[in-house]
């Protein structure tokens, strides 16, 4: 755990031994430095990052995990590894260093937020550092930096104290001009947890919440309290549950569909808004341009027992006849999900929220072509920019007279009036739903907005 003492220290030696490939431990470090190295480099998503990389190593199922925890953990504490780096390197981390940085910050992220002992840290980067030419010729900088925060733990976490020191500029300064100084800050310092792990069941919450003996939250969605093995959680086999986070799981209830209505789920995979209209009874169309993700979908959809039209389309050009109700889960910045996916916060910049702003407001259009008259649209976001969000609502109701909105309720999202804005739309924000521990609490930011076509 962060800030708690650890076995073992730095290792007398580790700067002057002779690297050894085969040492217990390396090749989940050389995966986690990769892992680093391209997403900052690439602006990639670590996810995606992982999957395509992590086959090249061959590395056991645990040593594959521990790879992905440390990349997460970098990532989550970015701000305040470079932080605690550049105070303690006099002129910073040297040019053309090779993969210097990120094997410095993989170490870091270890020794000051993971339960890997110290000397096992700084020992393997050091091995690393040789492993590399242009690295190699800061071994003994890197060994004499990492043994100084090793040493200085307890300082580098006081001076942590900022909560916008993980969060890079741009965010913050959206979020203080959209919440104002103090929620914005409750936002950056929730980021910094462990996100919980929510379950959308398909009936009987309670039985589950008892049977998992999870955490029953007010909107219906299961909290687990412990992080185990999901497939070897009861009620998986047999297609009773699936992943998905609490407000997730939120606009779907305010689509509030019915048995036998035909409804679009547009930009759908990989499916937890598609099974949650299955599991209502209605006639679900999932549309979505991936057919990889498509595939994933649809193997969800086998295992809940649960059924679905599925389309491959471009949602901005697909055509149909219109539907009872659509629903738009838009292409996003993803801020709202920067606590399950920290590498967010540094891979995206605010060029990239304005591209799909116009690619939200065509998919927003295209939506309402879909929606039948006295049919319900709902458009939502896994971002926290109001750019997509309220202001991409208030331009479409301006597009379109024939829309008007249909605001949400205490009672449909159980009793949470934090969650909805004046004008009533759904905004949850990563800090709300308070529990007895930071890993027990929150959920992703999200904004949704229901219109009724007039």
């Amino acid at each position: 755990m962060a800030g708690q003492a650890k076995s073992g220290g730095a290792g007398p030696a580790a700067g002057d031994e002779t690297p050894r490939s085969d040492a217990p431990g390396l090749p989940a470090r050389r995966l986690a430095t990769r892992l680093i190295d391209e997403v900052l480099k690439a602006r990639l998503a670590l996810d995606e990052t992982f999957e395509r990389v992590a086959p090249e190593y061959r590395l056991d199922a645990a040593d594959a995990g521990l790879a992905r925890a440390i990349a997460i953990t970098a990532f989550r504490r970015l701000g305040t590894i470079q932080y605690a780096m550049n105070q303690r390197l006099e002129r910073g981390s040297p040019r053309n260093s090779g993969l210097f940085e990120p094997i410095l910050v993989a170490a870091a992220a270890q020794i000051l937020f993971l339960d890997v002992p110290d000397h096992a840290a700084v020992d393997l980067a050091i091995r690393q550092l040789h492993e590399d030419p242009k690295a190699a010729r800061y071994v003994s900088l890197g060994n004499a930096l990492l043994r100084r925060l090793a040493r200085e733990r307890d300082a580098v976490l006081a001076e942590a104290a900022d909560p916008f020191l993980d969060t890079p500029d741009w965010l913050a300064d959206s979020w203080r001009d959209e919440h104002g100084e103090s929620v914005a800050a409750a936002i950056a310092l929730s980021h910094r947890d462990e996100p919980p792990l929510d379950l959308s069941v398909k009936q009987e919450p309670e039985l589950w919440a008892a049977r998992l003996d999870g955490l029953l939250l007010p909107t219906g969605s299961v909290r687990l309290r412990e992080r185990e093995s999901i497939t070897s959680l009861p009620g998986f086999a047999e297609g009773a549950w699936w992943v998905q986070d609490a407000a997730a799981a939120l606009p779907v209830r305010l689509l509030a569909p019915r048995p036998g209505e035909r409804i679009a789920d547009l930009c759908a995979a990989p499916g937890g808004k598609t099974a949650q209209i299955a599991a209502s009874g209605a006639d679900v169309t999932a549309v979505d341009r991936s057919g990889p993700r498509l595939r994933r979908l649809r193997a969800n959809l086998e295992r809940l027992g649960l059924a679905a039209d599925i389309v491959t389309a471009d949602a901005a050009s697909w055509q149909a006849e219109p539907f009872d109700a659509v629903l738009l889960d838009a292409p996003c910045s993803a801020t709202g999900t920067i606590r399950r996916h920290p590498d967010v916060a540094w891979t995206k910049l605010p060029e990239d929220r304005d591209k799909l702003v116009a690619l939200q407001a065509r998919l927003l259009d295209a939506a309402a072509r879909l929606t039948r008259p006295g049919g319900r649209l709902v458009y939502c976001t896994c971002s926290l920019e109001r750019e997509e969000g309220e202001a991409q609502i208030e331009a479409f109701l301006g597009r379109h007279p024939e829309f008007r909105r249909q605001p949400v309720t205490q009672d449909e999202i159980g009793g949470l009036a934090e969650a909805i804005d004046p004008q009533g739309d759904l905004r949850t924000l990563p800090h709300q739903l308070r529990f007895e521990s930071p890993r027990l609490s929150g959920w992703a930011g999200f904004y949704a907005s229901r219109l009724i076509r007039l």
